[in-house]
């Protein structure tokens, strides 16, 4: 993929404060915590486990997820991380996600594809407990509170579409690249035992006005993280393979 219009990469952050410089939990996926061999993050505090049990259970540090096989396309040959997850209507509010945790999840969207490598993602991180958590919750809508406010971590994501206050794209693909950024963070949950849940129920427009992203960034999502609670989906539906193939084109 190339890019248009796009001026090269910069430290310009998502969010500012209103007094200058950036808030205490803006983060723009910078690296934390120590390292694996190969590159990849991973300590004793955020155990990563995956090992198939018996009668399709999947074990993912101490939770347990059940490998959804009632589609006639059975998901057993792709990653076990893949084929468990899900996303809870029901999230444990006694379980926190520790620094480190946070760290690794940051770190693994920071390793994302992107268009010309120009990484135009940015989030805005809030627990149970911290200042910024009521900042971002009292912008929910009322179909999100009733789960998302339980989460042990709240995300909320953005891309950098355009240069500060221009109308010069820093990246056309921002958007494309940011979903990418937000699937490695989800999988390395999943790999922690974190399950997480990605919605849109929000007022954008109070969101926006409450965190003040610098020029040229744009909120898209939110993403509630923790441990799931309650019982698991029983079935997860899915377009079948032959119809992700033939359904864009005309034959």
């Amino acid at each position: 993929m190339g890019t248009r219009g796009r001026a090269g990469r910069s430290a310009v952050p998502p969010f500012s404060r209103a007094g200058g410089g950036r808030p205490e939990r803006y983060h723009r996926a910078e690296p934390r915590g120590p390292r694996r061999r190969n590159g990849h993050p991973g300590d004793a505090a955020c155990p990563v486990r995956s090992e198939r049990g018996p009668a399709g259970i999947c074990l993912y540090g101490d939770q347990l997820y059940r490998v959804m096989q009632h589609d006639s396309e059975l998901p057993g040959s792709i990653h076990p991380l893949l084929a468990g997850r899900f996303s809870p209507y029901r999230f444990d509010p006694s379980a926190a996600v520790d620094d480190h945790c946070l760290g690794l999840l940051l770190e693994a969207a920071r390793w994302a594809p992107s268009a010309g490598n120009s990484q135009p993602w940015g989030f805005f991180t809030s627990r149970p407990g911290e200042p910024e958590h009521e900042r971002v919750v009292r912008h929910l809508a009322p179909s999100s509170a009733r789960w998302a406010t339980d989460a042990g971590l709240l995300v909320v994501t953005s891309a950098r579409r355009h240069v500060d206050g221009t109308e010069l794209l820093y990246s056309e693909f921002a958007d494309y690249d940011l979903g990418q950024a937000i699937a490695h963070m989800t999988v390395q949950a999943e790999a922690m035992g974190l399950a997480s849940h990605q919605f849109r129920a929000f007022d954008l427009e109070g969101l926006t006005e409450e965190l003040r992203p610098n020029p040229g960034w744009a909120i898209i999502s939110m993403i509630a993280l923790g441990k799931a609670a309650g019982e698991l989906p029983g079935t997860r539906d899915r377009r079948s393979v032959a119809d992700l193939l033939s359904a864009p084109w005309a034959r």
